[in-house]
């Protein structure tokens, strides 16, 4: 089987603060398949560590309200383009951030308020068809 996962569940130090959300799970599942490990973040340019972003009236935005949406769609768009060459039967993706959050996401607010509403990249694969899957349902 052919996975996609957030780079930063498979242990690469690409989260916004420098750290990863390396995941059993996820190590578990990766174990005899084929990976594709992917940070839409840096993979749009951005640098880690970065200043923490959240979506906001539907624009990708730090705290202050300095735009990075063009990063992340473009970070989106590029780990498209690696989902329709590459054809993963499942993609597995960190929760609840503004790029990869699945089901939920940061309000926009900076507060730790949820929505029930997709970052860019998950949101961007599922209209594309793509099974994605959130990191705390697997």
């Amino acid at each position: 089987m052919k996975i996609m996962v957030s780079a930063c569940l498979a242990g690469e130090n690409c989260k916004y603060n420098g750290g990863n959300n390396r995941n059993d799970r996820v190590a578990a599942l990766s174990a005899g398949n084929e990976v594709l490990a992917v940070c839409p973040e840096v993979m749009g340019g951005l640098p880690t560590p970065r200043v923490p972003c959240e979506i906001r009236n539907g624009t990708v935005v730090r705290k202050a309200g300095v735009s990075c949406d063009r990063e992340y769609r473009l970070g989106a768009q590029r780990c498209l383009e690696i989902a329709m060459r590459e054809k993963p039967d499942m993609i597995v993706l960190q929760s609840r951030s503004p790029s990869c959050g699945v089901k939920q996401r940061y309000d926009g607010t900076f507060t730790g308020k949820l929505v029930d509403a997709p970052g860019v990249t998950a949101q961007l694969l599922m209209e594309h068809g793509f099974r994605v899957v959130d990191v705390e349902d697997l």
